[in-house]
């Protein structure tokens, strides 16, 4: 018997039902600034949803301005940290939101960013604890978005280091991990195979190669998934770079998804989203 939601939120993340995630970050617009025009983003959020991506991140006041259709098949993901490219500590992420809040908007999980190695790390660490707390007491997923960034990491793609990572994020109550790369890329099996919890790989390829190629070497690492903002959001076609990347993720799973979607014709025009490509700099 299920004592709370959280075993059906953590299904929803996983649209295929496989226990594989592609999820779309979008809170880059408090980091780093806009994403798309704003009379875009439901055209950007039904490209996504029609590429196929399991779940969507985004900031407390993005998701009330949702339209709930949109997200009828793709999970909601509220991002409770913050910080922007203006402080002059980047990398002190603070929490501007709470599981309560999450909850009322219709989330299907929470993350929280923490930086291991920060001037702050202290404190990102007890907001850590403290939304892992709230989050059993309601149900909640909770997905840690956790980077070696600071002035006391000398490699922040060192397999040991992000092994490291990966287990403060487990033991402080995590139910998901997202975390840099290690380097080389076949050395990523060493940090899922020292994490309790599913592993998801943040962002592209580092010195900007094929997408797709990369997302395969990581899977095949053991990840359990991607989270890959920029890279989608920025190309003239991300409902169709969405598509590739779940049959990557899901296998048979994302490509009958995405085929589903072609045949409705939601992928051949890219829901209009071929209008704009913006680059924005920051972390996906």
């Amino acid at each position: 018997m299920l004592k709370t939601g959280k075993p059906l939120r953590l299904r929803r993340l996983s649209l295929a039902g496989d226990d594989r995630h592609l999820l779309v970050p979008l809170d880059h617009t408090v980091s780093d600034g806009p994403v798309a025009p704003a009379g875009q983003w439901d055209d950007l959020l039904r490209a996504l949803v029609a590429g196929g991506a399991d779940g969507i991140i985004v900031h407390k006041g993005r998701a009330r301005a949702l339209a709930p259709d949109i997200l009828k098949d793709c999970a909601l993901v509220v991002h409770l940290s913050a910080s922007t490219a203006c402080s002059a500590d980047v990398d002190a992420k603070v929490l501007v939101g709470d599981v309560e809040e999450a909850l009322r908007l219709g989330a299907d999980a929470v993350s929280v960013h923490v930086n291991i190695g920060s001037d702050t790390e202290g404190r990102q660490l007890a907001d850590l604890g403290a939304v892992a707390r709230s989050c059993d007491a309601w149900g909640m997923p909770l997905i840690a978005m956790i980077y070696p960034r600071g002035p006391r990491i000398e490699n922040p793609r060192d397999p040991a280091l992000l092994a490291h990572l990966v287990n403060v994020a487990a033991d402080l109550g995590a139910d998901m991990v997202k975390t840099s790369v290690a380097l080389p890329l076949d050395r990523m099996a060493e940090v899922v195979a020292h994490s309790p919890i599913p592993v998801l790989a943040a962002g592209g390829p580092p010195d900007g190669s094929d997408l797709i190629e990369y997302g395969t070497a990581v899977m095949a690492s053991g990840c359990q998934g991607l989270a890959v903002g920029r890279r989608i959001f920025s190309d003239p076609s991300p409902a169709s770079l969405v598509s590739r990347l779940a049959a990557v993720v899901h296998g048979d799973g994302g490509t009958s998804r995405s085929s589903r979607a072609e045949s409705r014709g939601e992928i051949a025009d890219d829901m209009g989203m071929s209008k704009y490509s913006t680059i924005v700099a920051g972390v996906a």
